[in-house]
Order: structure tokens, then sequence, then C-alpha cells
């Protein structure tokens, strides 16, 4: 050591006492360090102090450890060729900064051996030692401290110097061990037993490690204080061989973490392809079915329609609600990490972008509108047809009934063998017949209208109806034809007759209408009726009450006829007439009109007992519609205030933004607890439609408005949510404190930004307010209009005239937050790489963890260059791509 400092502070007349031994080391660690770096140039040297003299391998030494190029060495072998040789070599180590002291060319071509060792030690020192650098140490310090960090963790081992911290060899065992604990078993190592452990050591390093053997174990053992140059030249090797090796771990870190983001996001890609893609099918295939405006014939079909459709609006669809809002909230989501990882914004596939499902969304909701109101008024309608239909065939048939064998009766031709008595009476008979008839012509245009009607409502067995209906128009015409056929014939004979039995006819004059009055009140007594509300039904007990105050004057209308009957018996009796029983002139008998009179007193109270539980049935629906419309009213009102509460509860909420979402949590919970009054009042709309009950005056609340509504409201509380949890991905992303976050925050409270303004700016400020706000913190805008410009086109990129919230954050974070970028990338590849501007298949195995390799393998394309091997992938178009347009 000594020896070696007199060297380097040129004193070489002092030199005279240095041992042989010593000169021995020092050639021997020397030689095998300078060999170790010949190597890869394809030579070596034997003897130190003969193969620098002529300056070819000193030069070429220098070309290897520098990477650099010297000037073109003399060819000639004459001693001032060597001399310009070592010259240049000795130009370039001092270009270096390095002062050589008392070494020139000639000493080192005459073969002065300590000359020569001088000067591999200055060039050891400062190309090997003098650029370690370890947290603000560099050199010998560097290498110190560096050795000391990685033997810290091994017992028995204490580096504090370059001498006798390494006699044992423990310390160059836990170097290796550390680094590759797959070639030496430490924990068999021995304390006492140094020579084993430093051959150990020597063997594994020059046969793994490719650091040739430059000491020898028995001379550091025997040694009572090792030479320092000597261990710090065989152990700067030990850190240029593992330097690079924890730079391309470094490395390798880093694109791993790089991809793993990209490999994350790809999946949330892939996840918001399947979702958007179920949703939109199922959307796609629930439209026709909403679309489907094709009505049942039956009444019960229909209501199974209505009845399929409350499923679909109370089990099937909120669900979907749920699924298209969680789609928007991975989508931004996705987006804000994409833009904190500075990687390109994500554009879904065709047709699947979220604007495409919002209107795909609204298309739904459009004919979803409608089609409840179609179900309940095709519910109207087939109530309406059932009841026409029917009260149809009770016309019909109490008009067949009466037609039964008229026109047998007009087709006789009786009056051609009758005698005058007979043939008077067949007239006044017929004149009966035709007052009859005039009164029967209401029922049969009756008959008729209701034929059209159920025509017009597309009545489903129209045919049938329509059939029967010009059956009775068809057989009505003919009975006017031979009615006024019959009359004539009648009058063509009437002078022939001229006895007429007044009493008779008047009786069957009175009878007929009086007949015909019981007819039509019967038939209104009962006649079926539809009513919708209180109102109706009391219009319908007015007319019953109205029809039951004329029963007086009609019973004076049936004695008055009945004493007709009794005066012609009384007048039979009086003068001795055998009478036949047979009125000549009607088929009405007083027993006829006593039986008729008789069954509509018998249907006043059927009557009226009908209407009094149609009052209940509209008295219960009366209280369905209160009950409905009481909660209606509550739960209606209730949404609109939880809306209105949801846009400042955001705002409203102090503290961290965990406490924020915590408290947003428990607002979203005691929402979702609401749940069963909505399920109540979908409960009572349901009895109020069984109940055919259409309306309600008692509020402006429909069930659809309410269903409405609580969806948006779950709808804007779940995006709320996702608003504090993109701010607290943001935070953490940007690498902002709960602290500095507040401070954000405090500077923006008299701003915009502040809680007392989001409400009229929607947590945006104008460009006055952002520049009181960043000079509120420190920054010298005053007169820096140029720097506010420039700061403005950061947060402004679009020229809005307003700074958001987000935009706020992003410029305060822009300096300081740490982010990978594509230039990071492909530096960590070269490093991978060795240098080379390509990097192959193996390489990436070897340095990779395999899903990451193949990752890479996988989407890296092939280097295009001549000098490159086959299968060379092209490393930086990849790292590009990464932050690109791409589909990476």
């Amino acid at each position: 050591n000594v020896a070696l400092r007199i060297i380097l502070e040129g004193d070489p007349h002092s030199l005279k006492w240095i041992q042989q031994s010593y000169m021995q080391v020092f050639c021997t660690t020397f030689t095998a360090w300078c060999n170790s770096h010949l190597r890869k140039a394809g030579t070596q040297i034997e003897n130190i102090e003969e193969d620098f003299r002529n300056g070819l391998k000193l030069m070429l030494l220098l070309e290897v450890i520098s990477g650099e190029r010297l000037p073109r060495p003399d060819k000639g072998k004459m001693r001032f060729h060597k001399i310009a040789n070592v010259n240049k070599a000795l130009d370039f180590i001092c270009s270096k900064g390095v002062k050589l002291v008392s070494i020139g060319a000639e000493e080192i071509v005459d073969g002065n051996v300590k000359m020569t060792l001088g000067m591999i030690w200055t060039i050891i020192l400062r190309f090997a030692i003098q650029d370690i650098s370890v947290e603000e140490t560099s050199a010998k310090e560097g290498l110190l401290l560096w050795c000391q960090r990685k033997t810290a963790p091994y017992r028995n081992v204490n580096v504090q110097n370059f001498h006798i911290s390494w006699k044992d060899g423990l310390a160059l065992c836990a170097l290796i061990h550390r680094h590759r604990p797959d070639l030496i078993d430490y924990s068999k190592l021995r304390k006492d037993d140094p020579i084993g452990n430093l051959n150990t050591a020597f063997e594994v390093a020059e046969k793994y490690l490719d650091i040739p053997k430059m000491l020898d174990a028995e001379d550091i053992v025997n040694t009572p204080k090792p030479d320092e140059k000597a261990i710090m030249t065989y152990v700067s090797c030990f850190y240029h061989a593992f330097a690079g090796a924890e730079q391309a771990e470094t490395a390798a870190n880093r694109i791993c973490k790089v991809l793993a983001v990209n490999q994350e996001n790809e999946k949330l890609m892939q996840e918001y392809e399947k979702l958007a893609s179920e949703l939109l099918e199922w959307i796609r295939r629930t439209i026709p079915w909403l679309e489907n405006r094709v009505a049942e014939q039956s009444m019960r079909a229909m209501q199974q329609k209505l009845e399929d459709f409350r499923d679909y609006r109370r089990v099937h669809k909120p669900p979907k609600v749920q699924e298209k809002c969680q789609l928007e909230i991975n989508f931004n989501t996705l987006q804000t990490k994409l833009r904190l990882s500075n990687r390109p914004a994500f554009m879904p596939s065709e047709g699947k972008m979220v604007s495409d499902i919002a209107n795909a969304w609204k298309g739904l909701e459009q004919v979803e509108k409608g089609y409840e109101e179609w179900l309940l008024t095709e519910i109207r309608r087939l109530e309406r047809l059932d009841h026409l239909a029917e009260k149809f065939k009770q016309k019909c048939s109490l008009h067949e009934s009466w037609t039964a064998g008229k026109e047998e009766l007009l087709s006789m031709k009786d009056y051609e063998s009758a005698s005058l008595m007979e043939i008077r009476a067949l007239m006044r008979k017929h004149e009966a017949f035709e007052s009859d008839l005039a009164a029967h012509q209401d029922r049969v245009e009756q008959i008729a209208a209701i034929a059209q009607e159920l025509n017009e409502l597309d009545y489903h067995d129209a045919v049938t109806i329509n059939s029967r209906c010009q059956g009775i128009c068809d057989q009505w015409d003919n009975l006017g034809t031979l009615t006024q056929k019959r009359r004539d014939s009648l009058e063509r004979v009437e002078k022939l007759w001229e006895t007429i039995d007044q009493l008779y006819l008047e009786f069957a004059k009175r009878a007929a209408p009086f007949n015909n009055w019981m007819d039509g009140a019967m038939e209104d007594l009962q006649d079926m009726f539809i009513v919708h509300s209180i109102e109706e039904i009391q219009s319908l007990i007015t007319a019953h009450d109205q029809f039951k105050a004329t029963l007086p004057e009609a019973d004076k209308e049936r004695m008055t006829t009945m004493g007709i009957q009794g005066e012609i018996v009384k007048i039979a009796q009086t003068y001795g007439i055998k009478l036949s029983g047979i009125n000549p002139y009607t088929v009405l008998s007083p027993q006829d009109i006593t039986n008729k009179w008789d069954a509509v007193k018998h249907l006043v109270p059927l009557r009226d007992q009908m209407l009094q539980e149609e009052v209940a049935r509209q008295q219960s629906n009366e209280r369905l519609r209160r009950q409905f419309a009481a909660q209606a009213n509550i739960i209606g009102p209730w949404i609109q205030t939880k809306m209105e509460e949801i846009s400042h509860v955001s705002v409203d909420i102090a503290g961290s933004l965990e406490e924020q979402m915590s408290s947003l949590k428990q607002y979203e919970q005691n929402i979702i607890n609401y749940k069963s009054n909505i399920d109540k009042l979908e409960g009572d709309h349901q009895l109020s439609q069984e109940s055919l009950i259409f309306d309600n005056k008692h509020t402006n609340y429909t069930m659809e408005h309410v269903r409405v509504g609580w969806e948006q409201l779950l709808t804007t509380i779940a995006r709320t949510i996702n608003e504090v949890e993109n701010q607290i991905l943001t935070r953490d992303a940007k690498g902002i404190s709960q602290e500095q976050l507040n401070e954000f925050r405090s500077h923006g409270a008299s701003h915009p930004f502040g809680a007392s303004h989001t409400d009229k700016r929607n947590g945006m400020m104008d460009p006055d307010d952002f520049r009181a706000c960043l000079i509120s913190m420190g920054y010298d805008l005053v007169r820096g209009a140029v720097e506010f410009a420039r700061i403005m086109t950061l947060v402004d990129s679009n020229n809005t005239g307003v700074v958001t919230f987000q935009a706020f954050i992003d410029f305060m974070t822009r300096e300081t937050a740490e982010t990978d970028t594509a230039d990071q990338v492909m530096a960590s590849f070269k490093i991978l790489a060795s240098d080379k501007t390509y990097i192959t298949v193996e390489e990436l195995r070897r340095e990779l963890p395999p899903e990451q390799a193949d990752y890479c393998i996988s989407r890296m394309t092939k280097y295009v260059s001549g000098d490159a091997p086959p299968g060379a992938l092209d490393y930086i178009s990849f790292s590009s791509a990464l932050y690109g347009e791409s589909d990476l």
C-alpha cells in the first residue's frame, strides 16, 4: 500500500524498498483485471511489464473500457513509434480529468514495472471506481457503501474497509449470494474456513460471472492487512457485473408495471364491450315486443298482456336500468384510468358508444311509453265490445221472437173466404199489426246501430254480427213489403165489409202500444250497463227513479185497457152475446197484459238491487283511487326532493373524499330502503287496474311518473358516487395527499371551486377567478400576462372560457406527479436489449415474468433491418404504441 501511494504521489526514488511479494500481488491482480477487458477485443497480455511497452494493447485496453475510439496508432516498431503510441494513451487518460504525476511514456516503453503498475492503477481508479456513485458518495466511498448495503443482512459480515473486512471470504460470498443465490449456499459457509470461502468466491466468480481470479487466497489470509488497492480492484468487478443486472431488473419492473396497466385497461375494455353488447341485444329483442300492437280478441288475453307488461316494468327492466348506469360508470372510470396513465382514450366498437346505448335506450322508452296506454285502451275497447255484443244478442233475440211467424201470417189469404165481420176484423187486426210494426222500427234501428259500432270497434266476430243483422234487416224489409201488400188486399174488399166490433178494436189499439211500452220497460229494466264513476251510476239511478214515477200513470192505462175488455163482457152478458173468447183484432189477451204487468213490477226491485250493487262497486273503486293518491302524493314529492338534494349533497358534505363517499353510500342506502313504499304503490296500482280504474282525479302522479322518477333517482345517486370515486382515483393516481387536496380546496373556497359557488357555476371558474386563485397560491401573475396565457392553454385546451375542477387538479399536480412515458419505457427495453435497437424473444423471456413476456411477444412487430437476427422484435414502435392511437 505504501509503495503504490508513493507511485501515485510521484516519488520513484523512494520505491527501492518495495518487497518483491507486493509487486507480485499487484502484477497478478492488475494483469487479471486488464485481461478481463482485453478478452472482449479478442486478445490478452501475459507479462504486464512487457506487453504494454509498444502502446498498442494499452490503447486497445482504453478503447474497450471507455467505449471510445483513440487516434490511430503508429505501426512502426522503432522506439519513437512506441513512445508515440504510449503518449496517445496517456493523453487520453489526461483528457478524462486524471493528473499523471511522474509517469512518462519513456518509463512505460522501457518496461519500468513500478511506473506501469502505477499507470494501470490510475486507469482502474478512473474507469472502474471513480464513476461508482451511491447516494451522493462516489469512487471509493461509493463502492464501500454499496458493499455495506448489499451485505448488511448477512451474519458474520461487517464491511468497514477494503482490507481486513474481506480476509475471511464471507463478504465476497455474501455479495455473490445477494445477487445470485443459486450459485452459493451461504448457510453452509463457516467463518473459520477463510481459504475455503475465498476460493469458493474466486471459482464461482470466474466460472459464472466472468470475473477472472485476481487474488490468491493464501496471500490474503496470511497477510495481516491485505492490500486495499487489490481488493478494491477485484470488488469493483463485482459492482460492474451486478450493476447491469440491477439496472435490467429496474427496467424490467418498469416495463411490467406499464404492461400491467395496459392489461388491466384491456380487461376493462373487454368487460365494457361484453356488457354493452348484452344490453343492446336485450333492447333489440325488447323493442319489437313493445312495438307489437296487435290486439288480442279476448279480454282475458289482453289482461295477460297487461300482466306481462307489469312484470317487464317491475322485474325485467329495473336490472337493465342498473346495468345501463353501471356501464356508464365503468366507461367513465376506464377513461379516467387511461387519462391518468397517459394512455389514449378508449373508443368502443362501432355502435357501442355510451351515446349509442343512450339512443337505443331512448328508443326503448319511446315505444314503451305508449304501450301501456294502448293496452288499457284495448281493454276498454274489448270491455265495450263484450257489452255491445251481449246487448246486440239480447235485442236480436227479442226482435226475432216478435217476428217469428209474422211473414207466414202476412202471406195468408184468409180474407178471400171470410165473412163481412171477419173481413172487418182482419182489417182492424192488420191496422193493429202495422201499429205494432212501427213500434218495433226503433228496435231494428238500435240493432243496426249496435252492429255498426261493433264493426267500427273491430269486433273479432263481426262476420256473425253482420250476418245476423243483415238477416233481420232483410226480414224487416220483407215484412214491410208484405204488410203493404196485405193492406192493399184488405182495402180492396173493405167496401164489402162494413161491420166492425169497435170495442175489440179499441182494446187492440190500446193494448198494443201499452204492450210495447211494457216490452220496452222490461227491456230497459234488464238492460246491461257499464259505468266508471259514482256520477255515472247516480245518473242511472236517477233515470230509474224517474221510470218508477211513471208507474202509477201506466197502471191507470192498464186499468183503462182492461176496462174495455170488461165492457165487452158486460155488453155480451147484457145482450146475451156468446163470445168466442178471442179478440179478432189482436193476439194480445187481457191475461197477457196482466202477466207482463206483473213481470214489470217484479223487475223493478231487481233493477234497484243491481244499481245499488254497482254503487257499492264504484264506492270501492273510489276508495282505491284515494288510497293510491294518498301514497302517490307523498312518494312523488319525496322523489323530487331527493333529486334536488343529490344535486347539492356532494358539495355540502365536508371532510375527506372517503368521508364524502361514506356519506353518499349511506344516502344511497336510505333511498334503497324507501323501495318498499314504491312496491306498495305498485300493488295498489295493480288493484286499480284489475278493478278497471283508468283515471284518478285525486292525484297528478301516475304510476308511470313514479317509476320514471325512481329510476332517475337511483341513476343520479349512483353517478354522484362514481364522480367521488373518480376524484379519489385521480387524487391517488396524481399522488395528492388529503392535506394537499384540502389545501387546493381552501384556495378555491373564495372562488367557484369552493362550496359556496359550485351550485351557481356547476364546479367551474372563469379566467378572472382562476387568475385570482393562482395569485392567492403564490403565482406572480400581476404582470405575467404571457405566463397566464400559457397556463390557460394547459387548463382550457378547447378554449371553452372556463376551468373545471379536474383541470385545476391536473395543473397543480402536473409538475410533481410521477408518471411513466413512452421514452422511459423505451429506455427500459433498451437496457434489457443490451443497448440494441431491437430485442429478442429469449431476452424478453429471460428478463420478464412469463405473462408479461408473452404479452410483449404477441404484440411486438418484427424488427426490419439487415443486421438483426431472425425473430428480432421492434420494442421502439411497441413503446410508442402504448401511449398513442393504437389497438394496444
